[in-house]
């Protein structure tokens, strides 16, 4: 899979430089003072959304999100989507959006077939059909409209080649019988079909209403709430959709009259009007930034700011990537030399602390439905143990000591930035291996650190869920089908081990979750034993919300407020 980091520059980087200093089990709730949700009394007012990051595309081709319950959710529903009606890991899972049901595999899982609910209509009152959803996915392919999440061009039977409606007339693999039914055929099985259902580009589209990139400008709703402005992502307005029924949309509850979005906000400004809570920022919430440290040394003072604070975790994971392919790092030992030597606890205070990182020594972030399996083969304890890196590194044929070069980005407070180089390099010091440091502005880090031929030894890196299964995290790291020699390549370890790449296509025909997360599991587990990454923390989110705003919702797998469930007094 080729991944965008866009979804990523705007979670993980957010969470991070908001601290400055700084989707297992999920938030919950907000506080232990926090208003019980009350279902008979949730309608009305306006909901404001304070970011620091800008929207963005506003057209369903472009978005790289699925149904987590960010802000597309509310104007673009899927044939699947996140299940928005539980706090619990559960609410991991896809469920049945547009479609009655997730999907019907045959074929040993290389087709897919969708029926979609009765009385499903537009904003304009229209009826959706299944046109309009293979419509709404051939779109997505079109070089005018790139962004998007890139595994159905992967998937599809003649993805590879196709150039989008405007250009390539349709695509055969995705056939409409009628009105409610919709058949994909793959190349090859995916039992995670159901989950990519979730994504935007399965939104219906009517082809009589797209206006190509300007459609982005009001695309037409089929949730619950529908575009009234968007001044190109900064600032979004929207308001009720007449036409959506509660009846066959059991999974958002659409609170709120209106919803504001705020963009382009400095983070610091956004935790102060939230913690003051005055006028509408009253009935606010954020979706990108994190508390930061005035705000944690706040919550236990007499703002009750502990009660506004509600917890999520993304299944995310910073690591150090190593190029198995450069010298001295095609020396397993010397990786595991430097896997004993990492202080993770001076990486966690590096960005923020455990109030916003969790130590990690696994690549899958630790939770149930990624198939989390512990491990821990190079253990050097919270700080590191440079006597024992010392050993393995002459073991490795570098008795007197080692010298390497560690890339990371220029961006202070980003987790692949100078704080986590330079607590990475002074844990080396102590066993004896000296690390030159050299600094890159962050699009030139990226596109030399995705390229073969450019890819340093050694860098920082992260990688987030695009759905909550080992396969979207494993594959795109490890697979060695998947190295992209011109760029956009994400197995930094260069590793295309015939083993491996057979136990990922195994794991991929399996429709069962639990099933396909154990086997998740078992394979990260053996990755870890080569010592191809270092994993470093896992992120947790903990973001205010105005004192009138109830139901604060947090998204178990992505660890965002649910946006569909949220109201306000």
């Amino acid at each position: 899979m080729r991944k965008s980091r866009a979804l990523y520059a705007a979670a993980g980087t957010a969470l991070l430089s908001s601290l400055a200093v700084a989707c297992g089990s999920g938030g919950g709730a907000g506080g232990a003072g926090h208003k019980a949700f009350d279902p008979k009394d949730y309608r009305g007012g306006t909901l404001t959304v304070l970011n620091h990051n800008d929207q963005g595309h506003f057209d369903p081709a472009r978005l790289y999100t699925s149904g987590g319950g960010k802000i597309p959710t509310l104007v673009f529903r899927t044939l699947t989507t996140r299940d928005h009606t539980t706090g619990g890991p559960e609410g991991a899972k896809p469920v049945p959006d547009l479609a009655t049901d997730t999907g019907t595999p045959s074929d040993g899982a290389r087709t897919w077939t969708y029926h979609l609910k009765d009385g499903l209509t537009y904003e304009d009152g229209t009826p959706i059909k299944a046109q309009d959803v293979k419509y709404g996915i051939e779109r997505s392919f079109a070089p005018e409209l790139p962004g998007g999440a890139p595994y159905l061009r992967d998937w599809l039977v003649g993805g590879e080649d196709y150039q989008g409606p405007y250009k390539g007339g349709e695509l055969d693999s995705i056939v409409v019988p009628d009105d409610r039914t919709i058949v994909f055929h793959l190349r090859k099985p995916e039992g995670d079909f159901p989950y990519l259902a979730t994504a935007t580009q399965f939104a219906p589209v009517p082809k009589a209403k797209d206006t190509g990139v300007n459609y982005e400008k009001h695309p037409v709703s089929s949730g619950p709430y529908k575009v009234v402005s968007n001044d190109q992502g900064r600032t979004i307005v929207l308001a009720r959709n007449p036409h959506w029924s509660q009846k066959n949309d059991d999974q958002r509850l659409a609170g709120p009259d209106r919803i504001v979005v705020q963009s382009g906000l400095d983070q610091s400004v956004i935790n102060q009007r939230l913690a003051a809570s005055s006028g509408a920022d009253a009935r606010a919430v954020t979706t990108d930034t994190n508390i930061d440290a005035s705000v944690l040394a706040k919550l236990n003072g007499p703002q009750g700011l502990k009660d506004r604070v509600a917890t999520g975790f993304f299944g995310e994971t910073w690591y150090l990537a190593f190029n198995t392919k450069a010298k001295p790092f095609d020396n397993q030992k010397v990786r595991e030399a430097i896997s004993y030597a990492v202080d993770r606890r001076s990486v966690v205070n590096a960005v923020g602390g455990t109030a916003v990182a969790k130590p990690a020594t696994t690549f899958l972030p630790d939770q149930k439905a990624f198939g989390y399996t512990p491990y821990d083969y190079f253990p050097g304890g919270a700080s590191g143990d440079p006597a024992k890196a010392r050993k393995v590194l002459a073991e490795a044929g570098y008795p007197n000591g080692l010298t390497i070069t560690l890339d990371h980005t220029t961006s202070a407070g980003d987790g692949n930035g100078p704080e986590v180089a330079t607590a990475v390099q002074e844990a080396l010091k102590k066993a004896g291996i000296t690390v030159r440091l050299h600094a890159s502005e962050s699009n030139d880090y990226a596109e030399k650190t995705q390229k073969p031929a450019t890819e340093p030894g050694l860098f920082l890196q992260s990688w987030g869920a695009d759905w909550p299964s080992g396969g979207p995290f494993l594959a795109p790291v490890f697979d060695g089908r998947q190295i992209l020699k011109g760029g956009g390549n994400y197995n930094a370890s260069q590793l295309d081990d015939p083993k491996v790449n057979a136990e990922i296509d195994a794991i991929n025909k399996l429709t069962d979750p639990e099933a396909a997360a154990a086997r998740w599991g078992r394979l990260d587990a053996e990755l870890g034993k080569r010592a191809l990454t270092v994993p470093l923390y896992h992120p947790v989110y903990k973001r205010l919300f105005g004192k009138d705003v109830t139901n604060t919702y947090v998204s178990q797998w992505n660890g965002l407020y649910d946006l569909s469930r949220i109201s306000v007094k």
